[in-house]
């Protein structure tokens, strides 16, 4: 039976619980929020097959990779899909040919209180709660044991999620129920906790008095390059703010198995690799020169080679050596923050408004840096003239 005795072992995909046929295995939420499998002993009958089932190691399938998948830089041609996505729109190209195929889609959208989850969609409508990205691990609860219901009643699925999520999806159905499954992911910086999300909702929520009512992980009001989340209020207002962005990205949120990520290379476990396109200049200087997003493709097998010639009327491309795009995420897990069992020990003893204003942009000290810096371009500009 599966056992995790070091969280850096267990990404949390569900493949484990998905698989055993006794539901003996269910994911239980730790003191960070985050997911891992606990084991019923008196249901369990030790048929092995939830580790067996585990892909998250080095060894995970790459049987029908390519020996390096295609590059393309991508922009939607409907300028709407790009100012509503969160870059070039590629996954909205993908998730209309799979509508058009009778298919249905399986991507992240919220739950209540904007919970991030995985959901199974429809029709095009529904799948604008698709677009974007949302910065935290998503759930993934029921939703393996759905798309093999949805592959053996014949259908077309497509799925989007982190390379962990897919991997395990992947090794979860198998090869045999596999033939009308499109596997997509995404080049993952690491995923932060659902917990600490719930809690700066709440903190967020609590300072202006008002429920939220519109969430936007990365708003395009300030440009695509510029990092800034938005929420909109029940009374009509609305923040631009970087304060959750700014934890982000000092890598202090992530489940710990981010450090140790077995997929940060360009032997991805999917047909087709979605990314932001940072360094698309090198390709073609004009390609986003409205800087409103540029999408990264990595077509990783043959299957996904042929979905993408499918949708090439909908999408403007350039192919681009492997090497021109090949961002740190593509080479080697995020580095985790020094103070990161710091981070944590002072959420668990202290709160979320302590880590907020200690680690955060919010406190005195972030202020005085912010100040610092200020000063500094102030003199250099001096200095010049």
């Amino acid at each position: 039976m599966i056992n995790i005795q070091n969280k850096q072992d267990c990404c949390g995909c569900t493949a484990c619980a998905s698989v055993c046929a006794q539901d003996a295995i269910t994911m239980t939420v730790d003191e960070m929020g985050f997911k891992y499998p606990k084991v019923d002993t008196n249901r369990c009958t030790n048929c092995g097959l939830c580790e067996k089932v585990c892909a998250f190691h080095d060894d995970y399938d790459k049987s029908n990779n390519f020996e390096e998948p295609f590059a393309y830089a991508v922009r939607h041609r409907n300028m709407e899909e790009i100012k509503s996505s969160r870059s070039g729109a590629m996954f909205i190209a993908l998730s209309d040919y799979v509508f058009r195929q009778n298919g249905v889609v399986y991507g992240v959208g919220y739950a209540k209180h904007f919970r991030a989850i995985h959901k199974r969609i429809t029709n095009r409508e529904d799948c604008k709660e698709l677009k974007g990205s949302k910065y935290v691990q998503s759930d993934l609860e029921g939703i393996f044991r759905c798309i093999k219901v949805d592959l053996q009643q014949g259908l077309y699925v497509l799925f989007v999620g982190t390379p962990c999520q897919t991997a395990g999806l992947r090794s979860f159905i198998g090869k045999r129920n596999s033939e009308k499954l499109l596997v997509c992911d995404i080049v993952c910086h690491g995923v932060p906790s659902p917990l600490l999300w719930e809690k700066y909702l709440n903190y967020i929520e609590q300072k202006k008095g008002y429920t939220i009512e519109q969430v936007n992980f990365r708003d395009k009001a300030k440009g695509w390059t510029a990092h800034y989340e938005s929420f909109v209020f029940a009374n009509g207002q609305k923040i631009i703010t970087n304060t959750f962005t700014d934890l982000f990205y000092k890598h202090l949120m992530f489940r710990p198995s981010c450090a140790v990520c077995k997929y940060t290379n360009i032997k991805r476990p999917s047909d087709i690799t979605l990314a932001d396109f940072w360094g698309w200049e090198k390709v073609d200087s004009s390609f986003n020169k409205d800087n409103m997003g540029c999408s990264l493709v990595l077509v990783n097998t043959e299957k996904g080679k042929r979905v993408f010639e499918e949708v090439l009327p909908e999408i403007h491309i350039i192919p681009t050596p492997i090497d021109k795009c090949l961002q740190p995420n593509l080479q080697h897990p995020s580095l985790f923050s020094p103070k990161y069992a710091a981070f944590w020990k002072d959420y668990q003893q202290k709160g979320f408004t302590f880590i907020l204003y200690k680690y955060g942009n919010k406190g005195t000290r972030a202020k005085l840096s912010r100040l610092k810096q200020k000063i500094k371009q102030i003199i250099k500009k001096v200095i010049r003239k």
